[in-house]
């Protein structure tokens, strides 16, 4: 063989090598602010095989510090995020999210259309999110300290669980102090929008529970850690707090006391100045389809969106996530909407935590 073209061979070799490496550099990255779990490796990695892509996720521990990261400037960061329907409204119009196009999501199809008929991410005909997953803040309790489980939230105020009790650090913990002094009884979302007084009511009432509460929590895995170091017997919790502490071990269950409880749907929504938005499109469609939800369910204790999950999952995990009695455990949950005076709640929150 000549120089020539051994030359030309070697010229070639070191051309193909760098555009693979380009390529390898080149492998996009979608970037996800969402709630723990909604990212785990379990079936995001099958995503990632099927996309030849990277997803980095970053975990948010309330919808307030979801929006306080968006509005501060942070969105060009992130590419999928999952709001709850607290904030989910607001955020619909705000600018921050882009408007989807349905027909992009083709699983779309498969979802509750009790879910998807909420007004929640619906603005000007357009839709902003798609329903992800479901479930309430229930009330977790120790079943070796509470024989049966606690009736009622107002249990709790009780002295005798003076340090023993964790709660969220979250107005989620101000809805159900409204709930335990009555104000949901005509209009269970009127908790939502409560006066000047009432909320100064909910103010006393809540620092009147300030001895029982060991400490406030801001993500699931640190609850799951007060619960596995045996500093609190009930918390107000997550479902995913439940089913991790099942799989280790511990006799944790959860209920929802007499005053009801609240809950969420989160959203998946692609943000307005996401640089992939096809990929992201891509992943909003696998999130939700049959499979992903399961596996979903498996990580987090949450009710899949899509009811075609159900056929996948056994007969236990069914009636563990309601699926066979879905409607009346709906009723038992006052759906989080949006706050008008969410500022004005906000104030009174920091003032609790701030009290003496």
């Amino acid at each position: 063989m000549s120089a020539k073209p051994t030359r030309l061979l070697v010229l070639f070799t070191i051309a193909a090598l760098s555009l693979l490496a380009g390529c390898k550099k080149a492998q996009p990255t979608l970037s996800l602010l969402v709630w723990e779990g909604y990212a785990d490796p379990s079936f995001i990695q099958g995503f990632e095989a099927k996309c030849q892509c990277k997803v980095t996720a970053a975990y948010m521990g309330s919808s307030d510090e979801l929006v306080a990261k968006l509005r501060g400037g942070a969105s060009s960061n992130y590419d999928v995020i999952s709001p709850s329907s607290d904030v989910a409204t607001m955020l619909s119009r705000s600018g921050l999210v882009a408007p989807l196009d349905l027909t992009r999501i083709p699983n779309y199809t498969q979802l509750s259309p009790t879910l998807t008929s909420k007004p929640l991410v619906r603005q000007n005909g357009s839709v902003y999110g798609v329903p992800l997953t479901w479930g309430p803040n229930p009330l977790l309790y120790d079943t070796t300290v509470f024989p049966k489980p606690p009736d009622t939230w107002a249990e709790l105020w009780d002295p005798k669980f003076a340090n023993k009790l964790s709660f969220w650090d979250d107005l989620s913990t101000m809805y159900m102090a409204a709930q335990v002094l009555g104000f949901g009884k005509l209009d269970p979302t009127a908790i939502y929008n409560l006066n000047d007084e009432q909320l100064q009511q909910v103010k006393q009432k809540l620092i009147a529970l300030k001895p029982n509460i060991r400490k406030l929590w801001t993500t699931g895995g640190e609850l799951t850690n007060l619960f596995q170091n045996h500093e609190v017997i009930a918390a107000m919790g997550w479902p995913l707090v439940t089913n991790q502490l099942h799989k280790s071990g511990l006799p944790i269950q959860e209920e929802i006391p007499a005053e009801s409880t609240t809950g969420w749907i989160d959203h998946l929504m692609i943000t307005q100045s996401s640089e992939n938005k096809d990929l992201a499109y891509q992943l909003l469609n696998y999130l939700i389809s049959a499979q992903a939800q399961k596996q979903l369910s498996d990580v987090t204790g949450y009710i899949p969106a899509n009811p075609q999950a159900a056929a996948l999952m056994t007969p236990e995990q069914r009636h563990s996530l309601h699926l066979d009695d879905i409607d009346a455990y709906q009723r038992q949950i006052v759906f989080w909407q949006d706050v008008p005076r969410r500022a004005k709640y906000t104030e009174i929150w920091n003032e609790v935590k701030a009290s003496q």
